[in-house]
Parts: structure tokens; C-alpha cells; sequence
């Protein structure tokens, strides 16, 4: 466990170095937004997202325009996005519990927000990290999972004990920045498929 926090804190630093700021790719202006962008980004790229919320929250400027909208019209909106209809109820079923339940305000508890359909613990920890500055768990998407695994800081598949391995290693300070630089990593330096001859963390790689 300690060869693997003095790892996890080299890495953090020249995550750190790569990227000084760290921040979500996803477009967003309110706490409502974010939530909305995090449950369409599963199974999508955050660069599609963007391109369908940038329509989507000029359309439906409030928490109470989703909840009023017509389903139909609303899939249709979303209908550039994999699992779109499915994602339609979710953002619809959601906009009318955190209206009935939250006085319309995103919850900043992490049993509230995976409460919500479509919400599970990385779209919670993302909302708490990015709007709240609320640290409880560590968001593990696709990139996350894969390079965590890369530099062996994990053995796990299951993101569940992919997060519960990290959170162990890296300090809850770095909890939300660590996701957004490992993001970033995987997009500009460290795709799937990559032959890490060019990646700057490649001396990490567990061989």
C-alpha cells in the first residue's frame, strides 16, 4: 500500500504539471445543468454532450421546462445521444423529484443524488465535487478505470472497487482534480489502443 501512495502521489504531480487546471469538459452554468450533463454523458462523449446541452438549455431554460416537457419532443432533443429515450426519462423524472422533494435545488448528499434515476456514485461525485466542493468518493469513468489500472494503482475492473482503491491511496483533497487530469490524460496523450510511445507517464506503466 505505500509503494502505491508514493506512486499515486508522483503520478498526482505530474498530472498536476500537464494540466494545472483542472476542470470537468462539461459545458454547464448551473448545478441543475451539470446534473443533466453528467446523466447524458454515460455512453456518449463529453463533445457530443456539449453539442446537444448547448441546444437543450436554451430550449429548456428551467428545472420546471424539463419537468413540463413532452416526453416525445424531449427524446427527440436528445435524440443525437445513445440511449436517448431512456436518458429523456431520467432528466424528466429527476427534474420532477428535485422539485417535489429538493424545493427544486440539486441535492448535496450524496444518498440523495443517487437517488435520482440515472444517478449513480460517479455522476453524484462529480456534482458534489464540481458544484459543492463536497469530496466523498472519487468519479471513475472509462479513462479513469483504464489508466488507473495502466499504472497498477488498481486490479480491479469493477469501478465500485476501482474508486474504494484509490480513495485509499490518494488524499481527499486530489479526489475530484485526480479524475479531471486522468480525463484529460486519456483525451490528449492516452487514448484506448495507444502504444504509449509518446505518453509522458509511461514510466508508470505497470508492466
Amino acid at each position: 500500500m505505500k509503494n502505491k501512495k508514493q506512486k499515486a502521489e508522483k503520478i498526482v504531480a505530474e498530472l498536476k504539471k500537464l494540466f494545472p487546471q483542472a476542470k470537468t469538459a462539461l459545458d454547464y452554468s448551473t448545478p441543475w445543468e451539470l446534473l443533466v450533463a453528467v446523466i447524458l454523458s454515460a455512453r456518449n462523449t463529453d463533445k457530443k454532450v456539449n453539442e446537444v446541452t448547448e441546444k437543450l438549455f436554451k430550449k429548456y431554460k428551467t428545472i420546471e421546462d424539463i419537468k413540463n416537457a413532452n416526453l416525445l419532443i424531449l427524446e427527440k432533443d436528445l435524440s443525437q445521444l445513445g440511449l436517448f429515450r431512456q436518458k429523456a426519462k431520467f432528466v424528466q423524472k429527476s427534474a420532477e423529484i428535485i422539485l417535489d422533494k429538493h424545493n427544486g435545488k440539486v441535492p448535496d448528499k450524496m444518498g440523495d443524488l443517487v437517488a435520482l434515476p440515472g444517478v449513480g456514485r460517479k455522476t453524484a461525485n462529480v456534482v458534489l465535487g464540481n458544484i459543492y466542493s463536497i469530496f466523498e468518493g472519487i468519479a471513475v469513468d472509462t479513462h479513469v478505470t483504464r489508466l488507473s489500472r495502466l499504472f497498477g494503482l488498481t486490479k480491479n475492473s469493477d469501478p465500485n472497487k476501482i474508486e474504494k482503491d484509490l480513495m485509499e491511496i490518494l488524499p481527499n483533497a486530489e479526489w475530484m482534480d485526480f479524475t479531471n487530469r486522468m480525463i484529460e490524460y486519456g483525451r490528449e496523450y492516452c487514448p484506448a489502443y495507444c502504444k504509449h510511445t509518446d505518453c509522458p507517464l509511461r514510466k508508470f506503466i505497470q508492466s
